[in-house]
């Protein structure tokens, strides 16, 4: 018989139980994270520095108000396209920088609200292809947008460009490239790709940023770029605490589409890409516990407020980061604070040798990070779910690369919706599935009637929500004309996460159904 793992303490008793384990997991994570903060900032047209500081106030701060334990929160290169794009859009340079903060103070403070009105379901009305067609969009921005760093090419000359622009500029990029630069940005970029391969697989557990330091830095210094290359060649931070200052400006509010625009993205995609990592990394959690989401959103939300305010990038609970303190052992929160408290000293009392950084290497890491996030494995494993997800989360990469991030998802809502009405979704299931709930003996029926949506999902959660844990519950599909594959994905979820807390979940009345693939959670419709 299997022994039922101790949970670990929070909270004091949790830092005194766990010191060693969250304090060696939070090292590693510093040291993974450091480097990473630096090139998202720099991408995202912020200063390199505060990159820095939002990882610092991430594990720091908000350690202590978030509702999962395990994740790491900072910077992520998800919401780089959205942050770039705000500089831009509110004047470039510094004056975008000030501007783009007052959007993201307004988003700080919505996310607190989204968490106080208990919406950390907010994945659940959206479809999983096009959360992930957005993530696979804003990958390929980022290797276009970084290629020029990578080649070391005077920023003057891409500042403000589009994609598209930057796409058709690259051949000259080549002739124009800086050899030493580049050099090290292949270097690089190799590590990263090849790191996880190496043997012996002890190796491994060194983080491939940190490796990429070891050899980047000591490259630079024999190939002497402090005097034979341009400024831009290398990292600048200066002074932390000459930098912590009220930066953020509200005159964007005069902008009032754009504000209003940027606001609405950074409070959306930034909580949507959190919560995506809660409900994963929760999945990892070898003590099997449930995160609270909404507390969560709402310690995100007071980190980015607070980040805004003192010029910093907006935050989210990043899952490279936080898979990595998972495999680390990490046992409780303090691992995000340790981890925020090692960028911290290393700030105060290394700065030297962060500036010694190339920016190639940097881009070769971001480019790694794109290349993850819009691998071909992403598009043949849509493909393997079903035909439509291919056309959603195609559709949503075109939108959101030939327009911007918002109007990609709503493209991808839009291809759903019509792709299930093709398949049989009664017109009058588009927002509600009347799902009916009964208990007979010690079993729980829920019997969802028409169709089982994702535009109608939120309204069967709740009936799922609502039965206590410990019971037989049976979900009959027998009257649905058309289950679709976010819904599916996230029935199997609740599956998942039901038996967890000792109850069992049949379900059931799929017998008239046909999958249109042979994926667990394909889409089913009534033959």
């Amino acid at each position: 018989m299997e022994q039922t793992k101790i949970v670990p303490e929070d909270g004091l008793k949790g830092l005194k139980q766990n010191f060693v384990s969250d304090l060696l997991s939070g090292f590693s994570i510093f040291l993974l994270a450091l480097p990473l903060s630096l090139g998202i900032a720099k991408a995202s047209e912020f200063p390199p520095l505060m990159g820095l500081l939002t990882a610092i106030i991430g594990g720091i701060v908000v350690s202590f108000f978030a509702g999962s334990k395990l994740t790491i929160k900072g910077p992520a290169a998800g919401l780089i396209v959205i942050v770039a794009g705000a500089v831009t859009e509110f004047g470039g340079g510094e004056t975008g920088w000030h501007l783009a903060l007052g959007a993201m103070v307004v988003a700080g403070i919505i996310q607190i609200l989204f968490g106080v009105f208990k919406l950390g379901k907010l994945t659940d009305i959206f479809p999983l292809s096009a959360v992930h067609g957005m993530l696979a969009a804003i990958g390929l921005i980022i290797i276009i947008k970084q290629i020029p760093v990578f080649m070391d090419i005077n920023p003057s000359l891409t500042r403000g460009k589009e994609p598209l622009q930057l796409l058709r500029e690259i051949p000259q990029f080549v002739k124009s490239l800086d050899p030493k630069a580049t050099l090290i940005g292949v270097i690089s970029l190799w590590i990263m790709m090849g790191w996880g391969k190496i043997n012996p697989r002890v190796l491994r557990k060194i983080p491939a940023p940190l490796v990429v330091m070891m050899f980047a830095i000591p490259a630079e210094l024999i190939l002497d770029f402090q005097h034979t290359e341009p400024a831009y060649a290398l990292v600048h931070i200066g002074n932390l605490f000459e930098s912590i200052k009220y930066n953020v400006s509200f005159d964007g509010i005069s902008q009032t589409g754009t504000f209003i625009k940027f606001v609405v993205m950074f409070a959306l995609v930034g909580s949507l890409e959190s919560l995506l990592t809660v409900k994963a990394i929760d999945m990892k959690d070898p003590y099997k516990r449930k995160s609270n989401s909404n507390k969560d959103l709402v310690a995100i939300g007071i980190g980015n407020t607070l980040a805004a305010f003192l010029g910093g990038l907006p935050m989210i609970s990043e899952v490279a980061r936080s898979s990595a303190n998972v495999i680390n052992g990490a046992k409780t929160r303090w691992a995000n604070f340790f981890h925020g408290l090692f960028i911290l000293v290393f700030v105060v009392f290394a700065s030297y040798y962060i500036e010694l950084i190339p920016n190639a290497a940097l881009a070769a890491m971001l480019i790694f990070v794109g290349i993850r996030l819009t691998h071909p494995k992403e598009f043949i494993k849509t493909f393997k779910i079903g035909k439509e997800q291919l056309l959603v989360f195609t559709v949503t990469i075109i939108f959101t690369f030939v327009v911007d991030l918002l109007i990609g998802i709503a493209a991808g809502m839009l291809m759903e919706i019509i792709v299930n009405i093709l398949n049989g979704k009664p017109l009058k299931a588009i927002f509600k599935a009347p799902t009916l709930v009964s208990f007979t003996e010690d079993t729980y029926l829920v019997e969802i009637d028409q169709a089982a949506v994702f535009t109608n999902f939120m309204g069967i959660k709740r009936k799922l929500d609502a039965i206590p844990p410990g019971f037989a519950v049976e979900i009959d599909f027998d009257k649905t004309k058309l289950i679709d594959h976010t819904v599916m994905e996230n029935i199997l979820h609740f599956k998942h996460d039901y038996e967890e807390s000792g109850g069992t979940v049949t379900i059931c009345g799929l017998d008239q159904h046909t999958a249109v693939s042979e994926h667990k959670a394909a889409a089913r419709k009534k033959r």
